[in-house]
Parts: C-alpha cells; structure tokens; sequence
C-alpha cells in the first residue's frame, strides 16, 4: 500500500518520504496558481464584481457597490478556502495482488482522507495508467466531512506481460459554488508485475544429477558408517548431542560432527532471446509461448527440490542468484519463484545472433538437468546447440519455428534436420507447433528419454515416479 500523503502545491513534486509537497514554501505562486484555477463562473462573477464597483464610483451609487463587493469576494473566497483545503487531503493507494498472471485482474483500491476541520466540495479522483491495462479510471466523490474518509477500486488487467506502474494519483477539488477548481497530484507510485501464464506440468523421469534426494540419498546414507563422519572442533553454542566421542579422544579436546549438507539436484532453463529468432509480437507470438513454457518449467522443478537456474542467450542470469541456482527448499522456494518470474516479467528480445555465450556459460557449469527453449536455428546454431549437451546430465529441448508459427501448418524439412541432429547429440528435441500444449510436450520429451537413456524419477521424493 502506497500513501500519496498531502496532495502537493503543484505538479507531482516528490518528497523523500514519497509524499507530496505540501507546498507552503511557496506561498506567492501557490496563490497564483489557485487564481488561474477559476472556472467560468468564478471569472465572470469576479468581472462582474469589478465591472459593478467601477460604475458604483463612477454613479455614486453605494448599493450598487454592495453588489459589485459580493460579486468579487464570492470567488476570492472561493479560492482561498480551496486552496488552504487542498493541503489537508490526503489519498493512498493499495494493489492487490502486486504480481498476476497474463490475463489475470489485480484489484486498486483507492482512499482519500479529509483530515481538515472544514468539508470538501466536489471531488474528481484520476489514477494514472498505462493504457494497456485498460482505461485510464476516473470517479467523482460527493463532500468528504471533515475527518471523513471515502473509499474507491477499480480493476486493472493486461494480457501483456511486463512491469506497469501506477500513478500519480490526481484530485481535483471543486468548491461547493463551482467558482474555482484545483488539480493536484499525489507522488506515490506502485508498481504491477505481469507475469507469464503458467501451466502445471505432470511429473516424469528424467535423467539429472539427483545426489542428495530420493532413492539416490538414501542409499548413500545406508552405505556410510560412523567413520565417515568429519569432525571438527567444539564452537560454543554446538548442540552437546552431536559430540564426536571416538575423534575428542583421539585429538585430546572436544569434537563434534559437521552438519552435513547433501549435494542438491540442480536443473538449468535456457531460454533464447535473440530477435532473429522469433518473428512476431503479442500474447500468442512464439516468443510468449517460449517465456511462459520456461516459466511452467522453472516452477515445476522448483518445487521438486531442486536448484534451479535461469539462463539466456546471452549469458546472464536472473538478479539474485546464487551459485548453484535458486534454492528449491520449502522455506526459499517461494521467494526464488518470485524472483524468476520477475525476471521473466521483464525479459525482452536481445540483439544477439548466436549461443555462443550461453555454451561457455554451460561448458564451465555442473553437471544436471538442462531444459531448453530454442526459436529459429540455422545449420551454425543447431550445431553450437548441439555441443551444449556434452556437460549436462540430459537434456531437453524445445524448438520454435518461427515459419512454421506464421503459416500454422507442418514442420519443414530444415526444422526436422534440427531436431534430428540435437537428437543425435543426445538431446531429447521436440519441434513445438503453433497452440502447442506444454503438458503434452513435456510427456513426449520424457517418452523420448525413457525410450533412450531410461532415467532416474524425480517426480516424486519417493522414488516411484509416474
């Protein structure tokens, strides 16, 4: 939630709190600002005024002066009670949910406080947003009483992914004569994560270096004995059930097992960006198929317990990663789906032409699962494809066809040499056409593994697969 605080003297100054001014610094052309802010009714009262006093000197008439003071006053009043009110309100804005699906709604929630000791007039609240996520939301309040609150939401919802701001939040404040109006802006901005649409994926068995969990662990486990433990020496605050007794007598001082950490199956997503390689824009274009299909499997691996890793064409990965990827832990595996879908929110086509970096990155990389999503390959890049497989325990890979995507029908006969040479280079390589369903896909890529290498199930911790 994002406080907008008082609406500011002018424009949308930013405050370091991420309040707007109150702008009292500048009492002269604040005033200034709140004249031009007359409407035609207040002008021509304000004329009229004028234009009745200067007759009245000009006749002698002190009744007609009466009038014309009346006439001229109303709106300068006018102006000044709206312009002290304008400091004291204040408006906030909550977002709900901060992260969506690709045609999904978040929910806005808009709140202006009246925290003067005098009423309102006519309020006319504007929120901007991007056009993408609809029309720009407008409303009109009745008088706010004094300490009173009123309360708005509208929705918001784009079948793009991205990241959209909202803000800033603009009131226009009315008197209750229609002599003067005010616009202010509020500076507090919020930010909406569109991400990629998901799919849940049915678990299989696929070869990758799964040490650590399921059967693989606990026969380790059954095969070491007490004196595979390394010891080391006794820090204060070690737990006195872990004492070591066998290595403090035989070193003389006190000993206690190190805390075992198994090594973590680890799972690489390669995606590839480059432009040349996907033609067309929009929610169906092959691109976004290839970004929610990374997404789909990014989160069905996260959640088997495995470290995951986000890689493109151009060798980097998603901000915040750690070493061996992001953790697949129950406690972390939460914040690490965030993270990478934050980062698929954003990711864009790049300028590259070839895999080049994403194979060095590979080559020096662990051994594990590697999943890829490849658009367009010409001969030299099926080939570099191809050499990614040599560090990597299998691999899985899912090739794009731009031209096959644009005229809906067959893979050509240059798509299926592609998918035949990865295949020979141990890749399981499936050809993705139009409208394709990943589900489908994924359990065609693991009856092409289990038909070659067998594998070892990771679908479940308990080891019998599916």
């Amino acid at each position: 939630m994002s406080a907008g605080g008082p609406a500011d003297g002018g424009g949308d100054g930013r405050g370091r709190d991420g309040r707007g001014r109150d702008g009292r610094g500048g009492d002269e052309s604040g005033v200034k600002a709140a004249l031009s802010g007359l409407t035609t009714r207040g002008r021509s009262f304000l004329a009229a005024g004028v234009a009745a006093a200067v007759c009245a000197y000009v006749l002698g008439q002190s009744d007609l002066l009466r009038v014309g003071l009346l006439l001229a006053v109303l709106p300068l009043v006018s102006v000044i009670v709206l312009y002290r009110t304008r400091h004291r309100v204040t408006g906030s804005r909550a977002l709900a949910p901060t992260r969506v699906p690709a045609g999904s709604e978040a929910r806005v929630r808009l709140r202006i406080d009246n925290v003067s000791r005098l009423a309102t007039g006519l309020l006319m609240l504007q929120d901007h947003v991007p056009y993408v996520l609809g029309p720009r939301p407008r409303f009109v309040l009745d008088r706010v009483e004094a300490g009173g609150r009123r309360e708005v939401a509208y929705r918001v919802r784009s079948d793009l992914r991205g990241t959209y701001p909202l803000g800033p939040l603009q009131l226009r404040l009315t008197d209750p004569f229609g002599m003067c109006e005010l616009t202010r802006s509020f500076s507090a901005f919020d930010t909406l994560t569109v991400i990629p649409r998901t799919e849940p994926l049915p678990p299989v068995r696929l070869t990758g270096d799964a040490s650590g969990y399921g059967e693989g662990r606990r026969r380790s486990l059954a095969l070491a004995g007490d004196d595979d433990v390394i010891p080391r020496a006794y820090r204060y605050g070690d737990d006195l059930r872990r004492v070591h007794w066998r290595s403090t007598a035989r070193h003389g001082e006190l000993m206690v097992r190190r805390e075992e950490q198994p090594q973590r199956a680890r799972c690489t997503v390669l995606l590839d960006t480059r432009s040349i390689a996907y033609p067309g824009v929009g929610p169906d274009a092959p691109f976004e198929w290839a970004v929610s299909g990374a997404a789909s499997v990014l989160l069905h691996i996260l959640e088997r317990g495995f470290a995951v890793r986000l890689l493109t064409d151009t060798g980097s990965s998603a901000p915040g990663e750690g070493l061996d990827g992001f953790a697949g832990s129950p406690q972390e595996s939460a914040d690490s789906a965030g993270l990478l879908m934050d980062t698929l929110a954003a990711v864009d086509h790049s300028e590259g032409e070839d895999l080049s970096r994403a194979h060095d990155v590979l080559r020096g990389g662990k051994e594990g699962l590697l999943v890829a999503f490849f658009g367009d390959l010409d001969e030299e890049q099926a080939a570099v494809a191809a050499r990614m497989r040599q560090g990597s325990g299998a691999a899985v890979a899912f090739v794009l066809d731009g031209e096959t995507w644009a005229s809906g029908g067959a893979s050509h006969g240059a798509v299926r040499d592609r998918i035949r040479r990865l295949r020979e280079a141990g890749w399981c390589a499936v050809a993705v056409p139009p409208g394709a369903s990943l589900p489908a896909l994924w359990q065609q890529a693991d009856q092409q593994q289990g038909e070659v290498f067998g594998g070892a199930v990771y679908g479940s911790k308990g080891g019998d697969g599916s």
